[in-house]
């Protein structure tokens, strides 16, 4: 069976929103290594609304010569969760519309590598408290942002989970990976 697996750049007051505003300086070869290494771990993306948007304007028109990730990201399948799109036009996307639970599960049976998320907090909350989410990987940078959209607002349920790795970068950036307690996932 397929691992959901999120990924997400989170600042250490809990901020994901706008990364690209902060988190660029914290970025060196250790952390693009991990992400390469998530990546490769995937054969398929789960991707929210405004994630795909952001992604869909800008990586289409980026080459693997200017951008490291641009193959993957292009010509990689990607799965959108919306419920205000009607179509998606970016290479190899599909719309997930209706029962999303159901399809996760679906697609989740489906033979292949991890489905990775990246991005995307309302959607990773969301399967997390659906008990679809696997492992939550998340890259703490040492900075506060002091607004945004965070990881979690207020108003969630009570959801264990357990440690499973961490590694420091040498910027100060801790990579944490988590996966919900008393759930054994096969590796």
């Amino acid at each position: 069976m397929r691992k959901v697996t999120a990924g997400l750049f989170v600042s250490l007051d809990g901020v994901t929103e706008s990364p690209e505003k902060w988190q660029l300086p914290y970025f060196n070869d250790e952390m693009g290594e991990a992400i390469g290494a998530a990546m490769a771990a995937a054969d398929a993306m789960l991707l929210g609304r405004v994630t795909y948007q952001e992604f869909a304007s800008y990586w289409p028109g980026v080459s693997s010569e200017d951008q490291p990730f641009a193959d993957y990201m292009n010509n990689t399948p990607k799965y959108v969760v919306s419920t205000s799109l009607d179509t998606v036009e970016w290479n190899n996307s599909t719309l997930i519309k209706g029962n999303v639970a159901a399809e996760i599960a679906r697609l989740k049976q489906q033979p292949g590598k991890n489905i990775g998320i990246t991005g995307s907090a309302t959607l990773v909350q969301s399967l997390l408290q659906d008990d679809l989410l696997d492992e939550l990987g998340l890259m703490v940078h040492p900075v506060v942002v002091g607004s945004g959209k965070r990881l979690f607002e207020d108003g969630g349920a009570l959801k264990e989970l357990k440690l499973v790795d961490s590694k420091t970068f040498s910027t100060g950036v801790v990579s944490l990976t988590y996966q919900p307690a008393g759930k054994e996932v096969e590796a």
